[in-house]
């Protein structure tokens, strides 16, 4: 914001017409008299560095007409700082855009206004089409950094849980794709325990 320098007519017109008028409606006034774009800031500042009082007490009156009543658009200076059509803000970032998630993806800004996506995903969808319903990919070495297309293995959330209960997402792709051949056994024993002891159930 450029400092201002009140000069004394610019000091008398404000005492003149600071009772009973708030910072916004002085600040316009004092703006379109004078042809200048000081901020309502500026004018209270001013106001409290010469101790003088509007006598106002925030509250409005039964009959009040606020200043800016059918005056479309005004405000109280501080255009610079406004939001232009098309502006975009400082932390804006461009579709495309990488980052790391707190788990540690690779993720890539996929769509505006704020749509992030997993890049190994990405990746992996280039080359096979959308992951189905129900599945997961996962890195064949461990390594979320490891984007190669050959490292990333499409599993199911079942085959997933018990890769993860069993510890057997290894740090080499062909033995993790030989713990997803065991998860698979683990989950068909489980399953078959299940119908078992269901089937005990109906028999009791």
């Amino acid at each position: 914001m450029t400092k201002h320098y009140f000069t004394s007519e610019h000091r008398e017109f404000i005492k003149d017409r600071v009772k009973g008028r708030s910072n916004a409606e002085l600040t316009e006034m004092f703006n379109r008299h004078f042809g200048l774009n000081l901020t309502c800031n500026q004018i209270k500042v001013f106001k409290k560095n010469h101790k003088l009082n509007s006598g106002l007490t925030g509250q409005f009156k039964p009959g009040h007409i606020p200043f800016n009543k059918g005056k479309k658009g005004i405000n109280c200076g501080g255009k610079a700082t406004q939001f232009k059509k098309g502006h975009a803000p400082w932390n804006y970032k461009p579709i495309g855009t990488e980052r790391i998630s707190a788990d540690g993806y690779v993720e890539v800004k996929a769509a505006d206004p704020n749509k992030w996506k997993a890049k190994h995903v990405l990746i992996w969808e280039a080359a096979n089409g959308p992951v189905p319903k129900g599945h997961a990919v996962i890195f064949g070495d461990g390594n979320k950094r490891n984007l190669n297309p050959e490292n990333l293995i499409l599993v199911s959330r079942e085959q997933l849980v018990r890769l993860n209960q069993k510890n057997l997402i290894q740090n080499d792709v062909e033995l993790t794709k030989a713990g997803i051949i065991i998860a698979d056994i683990y989950n068909k024993i489980g399953e078959l325990r299940r119908g078992c002891k269901k089937k005990r159930g109906k028999e009791g």
